[in-house]
């Protein structure tokens, strides 16, 4: 069996919808895993779209102005990756 990861959201009638539509041989039977996180897990980890929207923006601003480290150099130091 193949595995395939996509997000989707429950309706009012219990119908799932896709984010993305899957690419794949079409009329395939497929077996449906829905995995819901659980109350505590919902906001913990995950950021704002205001705070992601800064990151970016402080990273584009970062990037405009030079402000970065080469690639190679990043891997410095870490062996066995």
């Amino acid at each position: 069996m193949k595995a395939i990861k996509v997000m989707a959201t429950i309706d009012e009638e219990g119908q799932l919808t896709l984010d993305r539509p899957l690419i794949m041989d079409k009329n395939s039977r497929v077996e449906v895993i829905v995995l819901i996180p659980e109350e505590t897990e919902i906001d913990e980890d995950d950021k704002s779209k205001e705070a992601i929207i800064e990151d970016f923006r402080q990273a584009w601003h970062e990037a405009m102005t030079g402000q970065t480290i080469p690639v190679a150099q990043l891997w410095e130091g870490i062996e066995d990756v």
